[in-house]
């Protein structure tokens, strides 16, 4: 089930994701339900160009962290991150 997180404008907040033994991970943001997510990080690190550098992603083992460091108004979204185990 989802998780609901909550901040003011300003804060630094983390997400986390853990899947099993994958080591790979993308953070996708949608702002809309229905439209098109948005890629923020690939590779577990890499951030698109035109990506606010507030957005950074991390990697330890199986877990995967996205943080917002200075939460912004427009960052009000659905997140979510999909994984891949680079031996498959």
């Amino acid at each position: 089930q989802p998780s609901l997180l909550s901040a003011n404008m300003g804060d630094t907040i983390s997400i986390t994701c853990t899947e099993g033994s994958s080591n790979w991970y993308s953070w996708y943001q949608q702002q809309v339900p229905g439209s098109a997510p948005v890629t923020l990080i690939y590779d577990n690190t890499n951030r698109p160009s035109d990506i606010p550098s507030r957005f950074s992603g991390s990697q330890s083992g199986s877990t995967a962290t996205l943080t917002i460091s200075g939460v912004e108004v427009e960052d009000e979204a659905v997140y979510f991150c999909a994984s891949w185990d680079s031996s498959s």
